[in-house]
């Protein structure tokens, strides 16, 4: 690879972790294109993602997708300098239709290919020119802010990272003990009688509603669990959202056993509150207590109006700086495969060859394989 390429790499970024078939491309920090086809629609009967029907999914779409992406980009296969793709953690199945996708392209082009973590993917796309969002500063002067953190929220994972380096150094400091805050939205609104996806129409009507009407628990905040700055305790950056599923069932049931009319509205509010007073107060506990000035919001919960207003709220009370990359940059998409793909060229990581098999639990501390 010449030093032009080494500079500022054109790179093609393969997602397929859940539901959505992603293909993006970057040159350098630039984002060229970002393509996303998604089978949402298919799992909305079923009220969750369905493996089988992700996987199916996502062979039928990354052919077109792909050619959509190269169109939109207006580059071709061989403009191309390296591909990246999600290899963990994600749907087993779904994972491998992208890995296997992106060997075949690595094999019939000679392109490298780098292997690297969805998790971390969703940091990278804050260092993308433009990808600072909200107002509220950027990432995307090419260079990571000397004290860098991530609060991530999506259907499947809630955790608080600290980043040191983006493609050697990144450390979780707290992350869901069971259901991912997405996970209990998609729930508590089959509860309610919602639709699929739940986060966008439990964030809807609870706008209607009066959040302080009931009083929801809020996991893992007892002391036992959260210990002190000095002696932390088990689970003090760490988040809980089983037991309030389990609150929210029983409320719903004690209204229809006395025969009234179950206030969704209110439950929707007082849930959501629930669910984004205790992320922020332990994201910016976990920042105040490990020196972070810095957090990125990202994953597809990112998109829950109370969830950005309290985090900015909360970190503007703390002295935290708040970046929020667009929304279709917090959601799973290629291009911030692409962008750490991109990143680790310009550090001269080497690339994972075609040996590699995806990894549905690979940890955010393996940033590439």
């Amino acid at each position: 690879m010449n030093r032009s390429h080494t500079i500022q790499p054109l790179v093609l970024g393969i997602e397929s972790s859940c539901d959505e078939t992603g293909v993006g491309i970057v040159r350098g920090t630039t984002l060229l294109t970002n393509t996303v086809s998604s089978s949402m629609d298919e799992h909305v009967r079923f009220g969750g993602v369905i493996p089988e029907i992700a996987s199916r999914a996502h062979l039928d779409a990354f052919v077109p997708t792909l050619q959509e992406a190269l169109h939109e980009a207006g580059v071709a296969l061989d403009d191309i300098d390296a591909i990246a793709v999600t290899s963990g953690p994600g749907l087993a199945g779904a994972l491998m239709v992208g890995v296997c996708a992106a060997k075949a392209l690595s094999v019939a082009t000679g392109k490298p290919l780098y292997a690297i973590n969805h998790l971390v993917a969703h940091v990278g796309v804050g260092l993308l020119d433009g990808a600072a969002g909200g107002g509220t500063g950027g990432l995307s002067d090419g260079r990571l802010p000397e004290n860098l953190g991530a609060l991530l929220v999506s259907g499947g994972h809630t955790e608080i990272l600290r980043i040191r380096s983006i493609t050697d150094d990144v450390e979780m400091l707290g992350s869901t003990i069971d259901d991912a805050a997405g996970e209990a939205y998609d729930k508590v609104a089959r509860l309610l009688g919602l639709g699929y996806p739940g986060g966008p129409a439990i964030d809807k009507l609870a706008k209607q509603g009066n959040a302080k009407a009931i009083r929801f628990p809020r996991g893992l905040t007892q002391p036992k669990y959260m210990g002190t700055a000095e002696e932390p305790g088990p689970h003090r950056y760490d988040w809980s959202f089983s037991g309030l599923k389990t609150a929210v069932a029983r409320c719903v049931e004690q209204f229809e056993a006395r025969g009234e009319e179950v206030p969704t509205a209110d439950i929707a509010a007082a849930f959501q509150e629930a669910v984004v007073d205790v992320i922020t107060s332990k994201a910016v506990l976990a920042c105040k207590e490990n020196g972070i000035t810095d957090l990125l919001l990202g994953g597809g919960v990112a998109a829950n109006s109370r969830l950005r207003e309290l985090t900015g709220q909360r970190c503007s009370s703390a002295g935290i700086t708040l970046h929020v990359p667009p929304l279709p940059l917090c959601t799973d998409n290629g291009a911030m495969v692409a962008a750490l793909g991109s990143q680790l060229i310009m550090a001269g990581i080497a690339p994972s060859g075609v040996a590699f098999a995806p990894d549905s639990s690979l940890p955010v501390t393996t940033v590439s394989v």
